[in-house]
């Protein structure tokens, strides 16, 4: 081979090389991604029923159940047009109550229950996740129309 050849062929497989490892990174974050849905669009279907995804909205009012002496708690989260059913096997911060914002972490199993891994409640009177009010707002928007 001459020289300008093994050059050229050298400079192939680096670029070769380099979008394999482009991809496979591309692959790998794409699956450590949790990505926010509300639950209207967990009700329409858009959510992943095999993998971790986040659901934001209030906790309905009335909906809090946890036994007596049991960590797990059931409550829905609401965006006031769906609710979705969630159960959660840890203790809730202090700040979670009904009508408040949360965000959950966690799976949605083939009953429609999503199984909470964690959950993060509004730190402050004023404060509610920037996803959680845009997803309230979207649905407000949708039930209006």
């Amino acid at each position: 081979m001459k020289r300008r050849q093994q050059r050229m062929l050298f400079i192939g497989v680096v670029c070769a090389g380099m979008i394999a490892s482009a991809a496979f990174l591309f692959k790998a974050l794409n699956e450590n991604l949790l990505y926010y849905y509300s639950p209207t669009q967990v009700a329409a279907g858009e959510a992943p029923v095999d993998r971790q995804f986040r659901l934001g909205g209030l906790v309905a009012e009335g909906s809090l159940q946890q036994a007596t002496g049991a960590v797990q708690i059931n409550f829905l989260v609401t965006d006031n047009v769906h609710s979705i059913p969630v159960e959660h096997y840890k203790i809730p911060p202090d700040l979670f109550q009904e009508g408040k914002g949360v965000v959950v972490h966690g799976t949605m199993n083939a009953d429609g229950l999503f199984v909470a891994d964690n959950l993060v409640a509004k730190h402050d009177e004023n404060y509610m996740s920037p996803e959680v009010a845009e997803s309230l707002a979207e649905a407000e928007a949708r039930a209006g129309n």
